[in-house]
């Protein structure tokens, strides 16, 4: 299993702690409101990455996958079943595309998830996610 792929099913301490180091940990209440929330709607995942297609359910089911910002990245939490898989991803690792639908990028994986409505209802958090981005990179800005 890839280091920054883990399986976050149940609670794990030394998890908790490598996730907390990687991209910080998670906002307090009052920074959660004063941001509007920190987390996206649960949206459909079209396509991977063909070293992560090892997260996603082999049927034909759908794979559903959500978004939480973190101060020094965000963490894509994936559900395969009954099973969840979280994908950390600091900022300066992170690439997003918009294509029919948005693709992240990051370590040479990717996610795609599926253009529709509940993927409409999270442009808003994508804009607030780039504008973190953007403000994290900016600190490392030396021009």
């Amino acid at each position: 299993m890839s280091a920054l792929v883990l399986e976050t099913t149940y609670t794990n301490s030394e998890h908790d702690q490598m996730i907390n180091d990687l991209v910080g940990k998670p906002y307090g209440f009052y920074d959660r409101i004063k941001k509007r929330g920190i987390g996206s709607k649960r949206m459909i995942v079209d396509e991977v990455s063909p070293n992560m297609s090892q997260y996603l359910n082999t049927v034909d089911d759908l794979n559903y996958a959500n978004i939480e910002l973190r101060p020094g990245g965000i963490l894509i939490r994936i559900n395969k079943g009954l099973k969840n898989f979280t994908w950390i991803i600091p900022y300066y690792h992170l690439v997003m595309y918009k294509t029919n639908g948005a693709s992240i990028h990051a370590q040479g994986k990717y996610i795609r998830f599926r253009e529709n409505r509940t993927f409409k209802e999270n442009k808003g958090f994508f804009g607030k996610m780039l504008d973190e981005k953007i403000e994290h990179d900016a600190q490392y800005d030396f021009y």
